[in-house]
């Protein structure tokens, strides 16, 4: 199924890009391109440039973006949290040193359960209907949910919502 949803964003991807005032759910913006990210703020993607699971550019959708470092220093990225619940199902049994996520405004990676969560919105997420984003700061999750809608989350109450989608 999961396959399916990649093959099927990418051709949404292909037919929105001449209406680059659409976009599919996965986050894709037709021709719309992220804003460049320093140097400093990707580091990791240097590293796993696609998402371990779907393939997405890591580095396009890097206010999504998870890391995950296990114990025995096996490293795996995702492009969004949607991705990640994935990860953690196929890898139960490894120990997990680390899980983290970026930072919203940032881009810099945080660890996901001291981030501020926000569920729901109208910033379209990243393989999602439902958006779920993290935040370094919780003014900053307060204010993303003034301007944007959505309600404050912990990393658990977000996993939860990811994984039931």
């Amino acid at each position: 199924m999961m396959k399916f949803t990649v093959v099927l964003c990418a051709v949404f991807s292909i037919f929105l890009s001449s209406s680059p005032s659409r976009a599919c759910d996965c986050g894709g913006q037709g021709k719309k391109a992220a804003a460049p990210v320093a140097e400093s703020v990707h580091g990791d993607v240097q590293g796993h440039r696609n998402c371990f699971h779907c393939g997405m550019d890591r580095e396009r959708f890097y206010r999504s973006r998870m890391l995950v470092t296990y114990v025995d220093g096996t490293v795996v990225g995702t492009c969004s949290l949607h991705c990640m619940a994935t990860e953690l199902k196929d890898s139960q049994g490894k120990n997990i040193k680390s899980v983290e996520v970026a930072d919203y405004n940032t881009g810099l990676l945080i660890a996901a359960e001291k981030a501020f969560w926000v569920i729901g919105g109208d910033q379209r997420g990243v393989m999602t209907s439902t958006p779920k984003w993290a935040f370094a700061e919780k003014t900053a999750a307060t204010a993303f949910m003034a301007k944007h809608g959505g309600k404050g989350a912990t990393y658990g109450e977000a996993l939860t919502s990811a994984e039931q989608e």
